[in-house]
């Protein structure tokens, strides 16, 4: 019997931010792997890092953003990867952002926007991303989220 693998080596980012014309979601243009398509923040996890770490660092280094407030989204993404013949496993936190936080993107991201979930819906390319998306939208958006998913501000570590 061969097994698969299930690795879990990264996380994804939903950052969200309440507009004046309501609740938006942050996509980001990719350059390197998976060129021109348009997702949430995601990267791999350091060496001696939590994954709310690497969420929190993983924003800043994409996008500038210091974030309002961190939570785990009580959900993974998960995808199987052929070339490596594993089922990857992604932790997902929800980042908040001040509705006039400004964007500076790295080199891994050619452009961004600030969309409603129903067009981020339209624009990422996988369904496992559809399915993040409205996880957040019910749990972040359309009500309070549980007090027991944030990470308390005082545990984020200071900017390098």
């Amino acid at each position: 019997m061969q097994e698969i693998p299930i690795r879990s080596f990264a996380v994804s980012v939903v950052v969200i931010r309440h507009a004046a014309t309501g609740p938006e979601v942050l996509l980001l243009r990719r350059t390197r792997s998976l060129a021109g398509e348009w997702c949430q923040i995601a990267g791999a996890i350091e060496p001696g890092e939590t994954a709310w770490q690497a969420a929190l660092r993983e924003t800043r280094e994409e996008t500038g953003l210091v974030l309002h407030q961190l939570y785990s989204a009580d959900i993974c993404e998960q995808f199987y990867e052929a070339d490596r013949d594993a089922i990857s496993l992604l932790p997902v936190f929800v980042g908040i952002a001040a509705a006039d936080a400004g964007v500076r993107l790295n080199p891994e991201h050619s452009e961004f926007r600030w969309v409603g979930f129903d067009e981020a819906a339209g624009m990422v390319p996988f369904a496992g991303q559809r399915h993040v998306l409205r996880h957040v939208e019910q749990e972040f958006v359309d009500r309070e989220p549980s007090r027991w998913l944030l990470i308390h501000p005082r545990l984020t570590p200071p900017a390098p």
